[in-house]
């Protein structure tokens, strides 16, 4: 426990990862995959070229703001699963004004698709809060419940009336115009400006909660509903707002990782990214300054699933084992810490 306290603050998490390969390595010994060929794996499949990096930096995108789609309610006590749904709904949204106007130039498409992404998925985080306010409906079922209607929306429109007339039996839109794809940050990689703005959101809402008056009145509305009434302060409104806001960035990831990664809508385009984030936001304990690095984990576990099912011939539920035991090690070395504390 000394060496974990000289390591300050990232010592509990380089215990609980290596916590991690240990455990994972275990679990696939058997199959002939030792804890060092895991982790050798691991670094060199996320972390082991410029190539490598660039897709962990990929995946981590939509996973950062699936994870601040939870973290921003959260700030309230809410407890929010349709980041997925927010995110479909955003890229439905954004994707039917690029499809509308795709003669337009790009300063017309990219922050309008954007916008429409925003107001689509702050609607459809608001209407959780709805329920709450109104009808005292938990916020995690109708939350839930959301997702699996948004990827039914889209199901409906791409193999329906937004169905590419060449896509054969492969349900997906026609491709977007080129000035409707936002940019990469660096053009031999895929890596977009979607994480630019996902760091800069992290950032702006890390200030927003620690250091403003907002961030004061979360607080007290969390730990205090009764004195925050007394003092003029609505908390049906906070709730509305947090959820509508939290909403509105899974949005804008969802619109952002259709535009610059598949260039169109297709069925099931982000495939378990809403999980990720939420598993992501809560070890973060909500925290904005951890959602970044842990994103970057769950990334790279992501990666090492790939890299595990290519060279190794594992099945892709590898990864839902690996995030498992992930999950598993951070809450076991938790536990061990306050134990022995």
């Amino acid at each position: 426990m000394r060496l974990i306290n000289r390591l300050g603050a990232f010592g509990p998490w380089a215990c609980s990862m290596a916590l991690f390969v240990v455990v994972a390595g275990a679990f696939f010994w058997p199959s002939g995959l030792s804890p060092y060929q895991l982790f050798v794996m691991l670094a060199t499949g996320a972390f082991g070229s410029d190539y490598a990096f660039s897709e962990t930096l990929v995946k981590a995108t939509p996973i950062l703001w699936c994870a601040l789609a939870v973290a921003v309610p959260a700030q309230l006590g809410l407890l929010s699963l349709g980041a997925e749904g927010q995110m479909y709904m955003g890229a439905i949204s954004g994707g039917g004004f690029v499809l509308a106007l795709r003669s337009e130039p790009g300063w017309v498409l990219i922050p309008g698709m954007l916008l429409c992404a925003a107001v689509a998925g702050g609607i459809w985080g608001a209407i959780p809060g709805w329920f709450k306010t109104r009808l005292n409906i938990s916020e995690v079922i109708v939350s839930m419940l959301l997702n699996f209607i948004a990827i039914d929306i889209l199901d409906y429109l791409i193999h329906g009336p937004w169905k590419a007339p060449h896509s054969s039996n492969w349900p997906e839109t026609a491709s977007f115009p080129d000035a409707a794809i936002l940019p990469p940050v660096l053009s031999a990689y895929r890596v977009h400006v979607g994480l630019i703005g996902a760091l800069v959101m992290t950032a702006a809402f890390y200030f927003i909660f620690r250091w403003t008056r907002w961030g004061l009145i979360s607080r007290v509305l969390m730990s205090n509903p009764h004195l925050a009434a007394q003092v003029g302060v609505s908390h049906s409104k906070w709730i509305m707002l947090l959820l509508a806001g939290g909403g509105a960035l899974a949005g804008i990831g969802g619109m952002a990782e259709a535009s610059a990664i598949q260039n169109r809508l297709e069925t099931q385009f982000l495939p378990g990214y809403g999980l990720n984030g939420f598993l992501v936001a809560w070890l973060a304990g909500h925290d904005f300054r951890w959602i970044v690095p842990l994103s970057l984990v769950m990334a790279a576990i992501l990666s090492l699933a790939d890299t595990l099912q290519l060279s190794a011939q594992f099945p892709a539920s590898s990864a839902l084992i690996l995030q498992g035991f992930f999950f598993i090690s951070v809450l076991a070395f938790n536990w061990a810490r306050k134990t022995r504390s």
